[in-house]
């Protein structure tokens, strides 16, 4: 992706989670990106490409944001599937500028296919991979747990996990209230799926 593309999706980032998805308009995202309306419309074409592009970039940077659960150092053990479940879903609670503003963008785009449905099918396959991802950790995890009841316990994460995100970014829940949430989430559901309780040393 060229520089420029990354300044105009970095700055529909921001407008959208600022102004929400009604509020983007070209003079402002071209005022945040510091660029002309017309070079938006060069690498975008109309407005829905714009929000098609915004919507796989806020993607791709939550994955870069939360790669960090995958990561070791030379020295350093890889961490287990309990605990690589745990820093996957509570990376998204980083109280980070970055962060902050790619759920509240994501939470606006997501509201606005309520009434729209332009977006539908782009988040509906962001949202199943997130699930996937999720997923797979949780069958790592519980080995002998059927391929549905993992898939359910999954989808109920990722829905608690953007409930709780809603939350917290609008200043209704305490960011270690909602860490402690997802962990205790965490357990009912490995515990349905029959994986034995984390050791505590």
């Amino acid at each position: 992706m060229t520089d420029r593309r990354t300044e105009i999706l970095t700055g529909a980032a921001r407008v959208i989670a600022r102004q929400g998805v009604r509020g983007l308009r070209m003079a402002d995202l071209a005022a945040e990106a510091g660029v002309s309306t017309a070079l938006i419309y060069y690498h975008f074409e109309d407005r829905a490409g714009i929000l098609r592009h915004a919507l796989a970039f806020i993607g791709d940077r939550a994955d870069r944001y939360t790669a960090t659960a995958r990561e070791t150092g030379p020295d350093v053990l890889p961490p287990g599937p309990r605990q690589l479940l745990e820093r996957t879903l509570l990376l998204e609670f980083q109280d980070l500028p970055e962060v902050r503003e790619n759920s509240t963008a994501w939470g606006e785009l997501r509201a606005h296919s309520v009434f729209d449905p332009e977006l539908r099918e782009e988040l509906a396959a962001a949202g199943a991979a997130w699930a996937a991802e999720i997923a797979g950790h949780l069958a790592e995890l519980c080995p002998a747990a059927p391929r549905g009841a993992v898939t359910a316990a999954a989808e109920r994460l990722t829905a608690l996990l953007e409930g709780l995100s809603v939350r917290w970014l609008s200043g209704l829940l305490p960011l270690r209230h909602a860490r402690d949430l997802v962990r205790e989430a965490i357990g009912v559901e490995t515990g349905r799926l029959g994986s034995p309780a984390p050791r505590i040393d």
